[in-house]
C-alpha cells in the first residue's frame, strides 16, 4: 500500500495544494507567502494522508503497518535520503527547522485511531489524543508562520485542543457510525450517561451537558490563544487568527444546533468565512 501519495514532490504541487483545498484551513494557507504556504501545504497533506490511513476501512494490520512507513519515511527525510515523493517537504522541513518529534506525534496521535475504536477515552488520554492529532500540527505550523518558540509552542498547545474539541463537539454522529467517541469518561460517568457504545452515547437525554461542558472548555482555549496573539506580531499570526475565526463559527453553530436528536449535520457558512478572511487578511 503506498501511503505517501499525497504528498508530492516539486513537479506535482499542485496536488498538494489539491490535498488541502477542502480542509477548514484551505483559506489560511491561501493568505501566507508563497513559500510559507507551499509549506503548509505540505504539512497538510502529511496530516490528510496520515488521517486517511487511520480512518480506512483496511484491517488494524495494515493501518498499523501503512503508518510504521511513515515513520521511515519521516526519518529519512531527516537522515538525507527522501523518498522522491517527499522531496519538497524535506526541504520545508530544513528552511523552517520543522520538527521530527512532531511528524512522530501526528502519526502516534492517528495511530490511536488505528489501533482500536476510541469510545470514552479518559481525561488524560482524550488531552493526549489532542496534543497528538491537533497541537502537533500547530506546532510545525507556528514555525512556519515565524513564531517565536514559547509563544508559538503555546499557541498551538491552546489553539489545537480548541479546534479539535470543536471537531469532537460537531461530529458526534459520524464518528458514532465509524464506532467511535471521543466524550471523557469522566464527564460521562458524571451525568449518568453508559459507557455502552458510540451510538448509544450519542442518544443519551443528557449528552447537552457533557457537550457544554466541553464547549466551554473550547472557548478558554480559544481565549488562551486570543491573548497569545494579541501579543504576537500581526503579520505572524495572521493564518492561525483566520483558523480560530473559522472554528469559533463552526463551534457557535454547533451550539446553535444544539445536542438534542436529531442533529443536523453542520455546514459552512461561506459568506462569513470569507469576511473572516477579509478582516485578518487585509485590515
Amino acid at each position: 500500500m503506498a501511503v505517501s501519495n499525497l504528498v508530492v514532490d516539486d513537479t506535482q504541487q499542485i496536488d498538494a495544494a489539491a490535498a488541502s483545498s477542502g480542509s477548514s484551513f484551505y483559506l489560511a494557507m491561501r493568505i501566507l507567502p508563497v513559500s510559507q504556504r507551499d509549506a503548509m501545504y505540505q504539512v497538510y497533506a502529511f496530516c490528510r494522508a496520515v488521517d486517511d490511513i487511520a480512518d480506512s476501512d483496511r484491517p488494524r494490520a495494515e493501518r498499523a503497518a501503512g503508518l510504521d512507513r511513515w515513520r521511515a519515511d519521516i526519518d529519512a527525510c531527516y537522515a538525507g535520503t527522501p523518498p522522491a515523493a517527499l522531496a519538497a517537504l524535506t526541504r520545508h522541513i530544513h528552511t523552517f527547522g520543522l520538527r521530527r518529534e512532531d511528524f512522530h506525534a501526528m502519526i502516534d496521535g492517528m495511530a490511536m485511531d488505528a489501533a482500536a475504536d476510541i469510545c470514552a477515552p479518559d481525561e488524560a488520554t482524550l488531552d493526549l489524543y489532542c496534543d497528538r492529532v491537533a497541537s502537533a500540527a500547530g506546532r510545525l505550523s507556528v514555525r512556519i508562520f515565524g513564531m517565536a518558540e514559547e509563544p508559538g509552542r503555546e499557541l498551538a498547545h491552546h489553539l489545537g485542543r480548541a479546534l479539535q474539541l470543536t471537531n469532537i463537539l460537531r461530529d458526534i454522529d459520524e464518528d458514532a457510525d465509524i464506532n467511535r467517541s471521543y466524550l471523557p469518561r469522566e464527564l460521562l460517568a458524571r451525568e449518568g450517561i453508559a459507557i455502552a457504545g458510540p451510538h448509544q452515547i450519542a442518544a443519551d437525554p443528557s449528552l447537552s451537558r457533557v457537550c457544554e461542558t466541553l464547549a466551554e472548555r473550547a472557548k478558554q482555549y480559544f481565549a488562551r490563544a486570543d491573548a497569545i496573539m494579541d501579543a504576537a506580531p500581526r503579520a505572524q499570526v495572521k493564518a492561525p487568527r483566520i483558523m480560530s475565526g473559522v472554528y469559533r463559527v463552526l463551534l457557535e453553530q454547533t451550539l446553535d444546533r444544539g445536542f438534542d436528536l436529531p442533529r443536523t449535520k453542520i455546514t459552512k457558512p461561506k459568506a462569513r468565512l470569507m469576511w473572516i478572511v477579509a478582516r485578518y487578511a487585509l485590515f
